[in-house]
């Protein structure tokens, strides 16, 4: 119950930064380009390869991997956590999972979003 409330808590706290910053980001910018959703995913991105690293060289209890990741990074923003786990494929070697991975998330996600947006326009 303890790693649920930690992983809560950070979503949390992950998502309303996304909210605050992507949209202090796209303010700045008189276009409809998501430069707000592209600044948080590339930072998200960047403190995840934080956390993976701490992790790694043992700087991390369990819990705070979760609460970090998880919850923050995960909360902030999933692209995180889709780089994450693509480049833990891409230093494990998994090369061909790793393609796939990011072939399928971006491929069967488009689809996924046109088909959602599909059945509601049939009603």
């Amino acid at each position: 119950m303890r790693v649920i409330l930690a992983i809560g808590t950070g979503s949390f706290i992950g998502g309303v930064c996304r909210y605050l910053l992507s949209r202090g980001i796209q303010a700045k910018f008189l276009s409809t380009f998501p430069f707000g959703t592209l600044g948080v995913n590339i930072l998200g991105c960047f403190a995840i390869g934080i956390v993976i690293g701490l992790s790694d060289r043992g700087n991390l209890s369990q819990e705070w991997r979760l609460f970090l990741a998880a919850g923050i990074c995960g909360g902030f923003t999933t692209f995180s956590a889709f780089s994450g786990e693509t480049f833990g494929l891409l230093r494990d070697g998994q090369f061909w999972y790793a393609l796939a991975y990011i072939t399928a998330s971006i491929v069967i996600g488009l689809i996924a979003t046109f088909s959602g947006f599909s059945v509601i326009k049939l009603f």
